[in-house]
């Protein structure tokens, strides 16, 4: 079998990321699997790039650009990413007159594949949601619930004015996309969403999670992960990312933090902060609790990794989650996490098992949860089940092998 998988990026990205990782482990189990990616950052032999020309290149910068500037007529408050993916890719023809059995796409905006290109694929098509773009209009993520009603004129959300390209892009898929594809989604969440959609509430849907190379995310000895950061050794170190975008919560950490500051609890505990990602500014002061900076890591693995084998626990504080993907590393590696439940952390974390889910959106439950993890993993109970639990879940030989059984489900009938 050859599966050819559609993603914009192979490394830059949660999405890529995960797109990267499903083909890796389809190949390490004899699947004859390869990517085409518009942009690549790995040395793999097996993920191709669209040749570029002069022509090709100018063309990009246009799409880019005016899709960019198309945008703009569109006023909103929610500030996740948005995408059109209007103008023709030139790949289509190369697809369909390939060898290949089926076509796994992956994330694939910023007009790396447009919304009609989709629909002229003559293949068998798996897609795997990394967000919920699909079903929506433009938007990545979001609140408000017209990819359930459909996209009228009535219900558009009181946040938003100007040009209804929301409206606009999701009658597209409409028109466009006559034959339901193979949904597959990272969580249940997620296929609840699919099936609960206008646009695609009839259409087959799979949950197959993320995999993860368990024989590189595993844990590590902590005195040495923290000494090669230069992180305290006697402390209890708390980490998150950087994200400060609404539907990352950042501030709902912030007041997690108030609440666990004035805490009786925490005061008998030496607790301090690590951040890690990508932050022009230092977004969090040493007022609450000693903060560690760490930067992007450059977007290391090994480095992540020994990251979350030097802490004690992991926040993600999300509004929404398609998976929770540093949840299911951070797991890996036998650190407990703390979020709210909802997403793919529901499935991702077993509740006073292998961390704690807070009720959403209760910031004083998130700081309970955080001093309930630090009080109860003395005995490194909740790292040896958070440990086990991604051996149940991500293992690389189970997810390609439910991948396969859906590829095969999609081949035509002969």
């Amino acid at each position: 079998m050859k599966v050819f998988h559609l993603s914009y990026s192979d490394s830059n990205s949660g999405a890529s990321i995960a797109a990267y990782r499903i083909h890796r482990a389809l190949k390490k189990n004899g699947v004859n699997s390869f990517m085409l990616v518009d942009n690549s950052f790995l040395d793999d032999s097996s993920v191709k790039t669209i040749k570029k020309n002069l022509v090709r290149i100018i063309f990009r910068k246009f799409k880019r650009l005016t899709e960019f500037l198309l945008l703009k007529f569109l006023k909103t408050k929610n500030n996740e990413k948005h995408s059109i993916s209007f103008y023709p890719s030139g790949i289509v023809d190369l697809i369909n007159n390939s060898d290949v059995d089926v076509v796994h796409l992956h994330w694939i905006q910023r007009e790396f594949l447009s919304v009609k290109d989709i629909g002229k694929i003559n293949k068998p098509i798996v897609w795997t949601f990394h967000d919920m773009w699909g079903i929506c209009g433009c938007e990545h993520y979001t609140e408000e619930f017209r990819w359930k009603e459909g996209y009228f004129k009535n219900n558009r959300p009181s946040y938003e004015s100007g040009i209804d390209l929301n409206r606009w892009n999701w009658e597209r898929k409409k028109k466009f996309w006559k034959k339901p594809f193979q949904m597959v989604t990272a969580s249940n969440w997620q296929t609840n969403c699919v099936k609960e959609s206008a646009l695609m509430g009839q259409w087959p849907v799979s949950t197959i999670p993320n995999p993860l190379d368990l024989d590189f995310w595993k844990p590590l000895d902590k005195d040495t992960s923290r000494k090669k950061f230069n992180l305290p050794r006697d402390v209890f170190l708390i980490l998150f990312g950087a994200g400060t975008e609404h539907r990352k919560g950042f501030e709902l950490l912030i007041l997690s933090l108030k609440h666990l500051k004035k805490n009786s609890k925490s005061k008998s505990k030496k607790i301090e902060l690590v951040i890690f990602g990508p932050h022009k500014n230092k977004i969090l002061d040493n007022s609450l609790f000693p903060v560690h900076y760490l930067g992007d890591l450059d977007y290391s693995d090994s480095k992540l990794k020994t990251i979350y084998c030097a802490v004690d626990a992991l926040v993600t504080p999300t509004r929404q989650e398609s998976f929770g993907l540093t949840a299911a590393e951070a797991q890996a590696c036998g650190t407990p996490v703390i979020s709210f439940g909802v997403g793919g952390l529901l499935d991702i974390i077993d509740h006073k098992q292998t961390g704690y889910l807070a009720k959403p959106f209760d910031v004083i439950d998130l700081s309970e949860g955080i001093l309930w993890v630090l009080s109860q993993n003395k005995n490194k109970k909740l790292s040896r089940r958070s440990r086990i639990n991604a051996l149940s879940k991500f293992s690389e030989d189970k997810i390609s092998f439910s991948y396969m059984k859906i590829y095969n489900k999609s081949l035509p009938k002969t």
